[in-house]
């Protein structure tokens, strides 16, 4: 019985799919504010037209005010994220206070230029500290390091440029930022296939972060023609 199940599904495989490139696909943003930053992704980790999990949480804690958001391969995502991890672990003791956001950035930038051969890696990094408050770093495949206001990555992202063109504001406060941010994943999981789930959300400040999950029944919908 389960020789028969096993011959039926090669049978749908292409001949060649063990040596195929596996895609990924992803949606992940993240938006400064007066106060602190907003990230926020999308949850489902996709392996060519499987699903491998709908329940993915992309928003990855780096330090206690600073995290990432991860797209590309989720294998060497998780890999660098606790390298980095680990280094700010060991600066802060080092040093006695907290670790810059950009000094994270800049390792995890290190990281993915260093093995930009190897790795498939696109890497938002975003958190709050006392010298220069919220701070939006972009690290897409290749290892450049960029800062803006805000940042947008993964395959959902080429369906909601101009929803982000049409729709940011400098200075926005908190609550716009979290409404900015549901709706633009939102729209990209409603087109890309390989996004889908809820919306996950962080809110990083002075004060700590708050996490927010927005499941489906509490998407706005919006006209898909």
């Amino acid at each position: 019985m389960a020789t028969a199940a096993i011959d039926s599904l090669q049978q749908l495989l292409p001949a060649d799919w063990p040596k195929q490139e596996v895609m990924t696909g992803t949606t992940i943003m993240a938006v400064e504010f007066a106060d602190g930053v907003v990230v926020g992704a999308d949850s489902r980790t996709s392996s060519g037209t499987f699903v491998a999990n709908r329940v993915t949480d992309k928003l990855t804690k780096v330090t206690d005010r600073i995290y990432c958001c991860r797209s590309g391969s989720a294998a060497d995502t998780q890999a660098i994220a606790d390298v980095v991890s680990s280094h700010m672990e060991i600066l802060e003791v080092t040093t006695g206070e907290p670790p810059s956001v950009q000094v994270a950035a800049s390792t995890f930038r290190e990281i993915c230029y260093r093995y930009r051969d190897s790795l498939s890696a696109g890497i938002i990094v975003a958190g709050w500290d006392r010298h220069k408050g919220g701070q939006v770093f972009t690290i897409p495949l290749g290892g450049m390091l960029t800062r803006q206001p805000v940042a947008l990555g993964g395959s959902g992202s080429t369906y909601i440029w101009g929803h982000m063109d049409a729709t940011f504001k400098p200075n926005m406060d908190k609550e716009r930022c979290v409404e900015f941010v549901k709706n633009a994943v939102t729209l990209a999981l409603t087109r890309d296939g390989s996004s889908g789930g809820c919306v996950r959300v962080a809110i990083i400040t002075k004060d700590g972060v708050e996490r927010r999950n927005f499941l489906n029944p509490d998407l706005p919908e919006f006209y898909l023609g």
